[in-house]
């Protein structure tokens, strides 16, 4: 059975008693809606649209003081906290139009759970999960495609006008970036916000005790609806919740251009013009090298961050286990290194297009996006001309 309100949904499991609520992640209401539904109705559970990290960075809005960026380097996640700040920034962008900092009342019902020593669930997918299943069950432009999606959202300046304002109010606003980016490119739609309904949905209904009380944002509520009375198997809500392995072509192409190229320069060196091989030589570490240090260059990276991409650009591009930007990131950190200030003050700065190159850790990033980016862009323009030449 289901009752429910413009807020609140009742739904009736056998002898357990589940009780949704809708709330808007930018809303001040949403936060005394959830205060007041958990104080009235004193469930046995809270449930709350929320996995492990993103409580823990609503609750510290201090993190990244302790970041170790040299480490997050050295073990490959730039790319991770790229698209992290992209959502932050994207998230904290919102809130300044509404004055309520999003995923408040997330945490208030979080909050309020624990203060009254009920038990908390945190029932949604870990992002990092929901990103990469996207990442590697799409074609190579389909990444391009989500990618595209991901940076614009980095330097957007968005405008709202009071019919945008009122649909936030009545969604949220991780939602609302993960359902656009799901309209651009329909095939990962089902990843990024259809299997977190069901995920979502599947630990609700087995979440402990007779009466339930969940906290979600409202653009989840319908799929919710529509699955938690479903017999979802747990091997379902096990395959939705693990990385799948790369691709093989992902596997593949790194390590098929390198050697395309390398024997391209072994068969011109021995049945072709030797001269031709060293222009084709040449085209390599010029295009690679001068395109990666112009993306450095833009990112605003120290004059060495720029020399270092030049050099270690033609390099990499030739070493699948490590890229230009690895190369980059790092240099830009040693010679240009993140001040106290600039660890602090993260979130607000990525607020505008301008805080993305004035914060020394934002452009770090920038620095290892960029040179990326050119050193890329040069391998295949390259590959071009070593077919002409050799």
């Amino acid at each position: 059975m289901n009752t429910e309100s413009s807020d609140l949904h009742r739904i009736s499991l056998g002898e357990k008693e589940i009780i949704l609520i809708g709330t808007a992640h930018i809303s001040q209401e949403s936060v005394n809606t959830v205060r007041q539904a958990i104080a009235s109705e004193l469930p046995d559970t809270v449930c709350v649209e929320l996995d492990d990290q993103r409580l823990s960075a609503l609750r510290n809005q201090n993190r990244w003081e302790s970041l170790n960026l040299i480490q997050v380097i050295r073990n490959g996640q730039v790319p991770f906290l790229l698209a992290n700040l992209a959502l932050s920034s994207f998230q904290k962008r919102m809130g300044l139009h509404t004055g309520v900092k999003p995923g408040a009342e997330l945490a208030a019902a979080a909050d309020e759970a624990q203060q009254r020593e009920m038990r908390l669930e945190l029932v949604d997918r870990n992002l990092r999960i929901t990103l990469l299943r996207a990442w590697r069950k799409t074609g190579l432009w389909k990444k391009m495609g989500l990618l595209s999606a991901l940076v614009g959202s980095l330097f957007e300046d968005q405008k709202l006008d009071e019919a945008e304002l009122s649909r936030l109010r009545e969604t949220d606003t991780l939602s609302v970036m993960l359902e656009e980016m799901g309209t651009a490119l329909p095939a990962v739609k089902s990843i990024l916000v259809d299997e977190r309904d069901i995920y979502m949905a599947y630990h609700i209904k087995n979440a402990p005790g007779p009466k339930v009380l969940a906290v979600v944002g409202a653009a989840h509520l319908p799929g919710i609806l529509r699955q938690i009375t479903e017999d979802t198997p747990r091997s379902e809500i096990d395959e939705i919740s693990i990385i799948p392995p790369k691709p093989l072509t992902s596997r593949v192409l790194p390590w098929l251009i390198p050697a395309i190229v390398i024997a391209l320069f072994i068969a011109g060196f021995f049945l072709g013009n030797r001269q031709e091989v060293l222009d084709a030589l040449l085209v390599w570490v010029l295009a690679n090298g001068l395109l990666s240090a112009l993306g450095t260059l833009l990112a605003l990276g120290h004059p060495l961050t720029v020399l270092s991409a030049f050099i270690a650009a033609p390099i990499t591009s030739l070493n699948p286990t490590i890229g230009a930007g690895f190369v980059t990131a790092l240099v830009q950190t040693f010679v240009a290194a993140p001040t106290v200030r600039d660890m602090e003050r993260v979130g607000d700065d990525l607020v505008t297009l301008r805080g993305w190159w004035s914060n020394r850790l934002a452009r770090v990033l920038l620095v290892f996006l960029f040179s990326s980016l050119g050193s890329a862009a040069g391998t295949f323009l390259a590959l071009g001309w070593l077919k002409d030449l050799i």
